[in-house]
């Protein structure tokens, strides 16, 4: 799940970020607007928290720049102007949420969650298929005999991207993108190794390769 930090307190940043990666999440960050604004552009995200007051560009620029270009992104807007006009301009222009700040990591996880669930149309932290049950929260898996798995960090943002996907076609690259940080060297070719641990779990024929193109789940 990738996740893009448009944050310019670099405290807040190497605060946050370990707990986002802890989450699930492949974080990428950006210190400006001006960076945040390219990334959003040129790169795709599944979820992105946005500071309002960023050097060089606003956040709110940002998100009305975003919505204009018909990215539907989901936004969790942060400031620390925590006023009622902040809160009804960053809504007006298309944030899905708001934090004030300061605020406390576990209630920006449960808000993030939520939005993740309603962009996914998930009802609760579990998501089911093909008789697999991914406890988000706990982050383990539970196969269609009812053997609870647990998984390492990679196996679960790599099992959870599949399942929220799926019978979507997903390229080593694409994959890698929702598995690796940033700043770790993203070889496509371990995913492979990867995907082979999670068919040793939950059978060879839960996920599929597609010569050429990638890999997806099997109803």
């Amino acid at each position: 799940m990738r996740l893009l930090l448009i944050e310019d307190d670099l405290v807040q940043v190497n605060n946050l970020k370990p707990a986002l990666s802890k989450a699930g999440f492949v974080v990428e960050t950006a210190l400006d607007g001006v960076d945040g604004s390219f990334k959003v552009r040129e790169e795709e995200f599944d979820i992105i928290v946005l500071d309002l007051g960023l050097p060089l560009k606003s956040g709110l620029d940002i998100l009305k720049e975003m919505r204009e270009e018909k990215n539907r992104t989901p936004a969790l807007v942060l400031t620390a102007r925590d006023t009622w006009q902040e809160r009804v301009d960053g809504l007006k222009s298309g944030a899905d949420d708001y934090l004030g700040k300061p605020y406390h990591v576990e209630e920006l996880l449960a808000r993030l969650e939520a939005l993740i669930r309603r962009k996914f149309g998930q009802s609760s932290s579990e998501i089911e298929y093909a008789g697999i049950r991914l406890n988000q929260d706990s982050q383990s898996a539970v196969d269609t005999s009812g053997e609870q798995h647990e998984l390492t960090a990679i196996e679960f943002k790599l099992l959870r991207y599949l399942m929220l996907n799926p019978g979507k076609i997903m390229s080593k690259t694409q994959l890698s993108e929702h598995v690796y940080e940033e700043e770790l060297i993203r070889d496509s070719n371990v995913i492979e190794v990867y995907i082979n641990r999670l068919r040793q779990s939950f059978g060879k024929e839960f996920i599929e390769t597609l010569r050429g193109q990638g890999y997806r789940l099997k109803g």
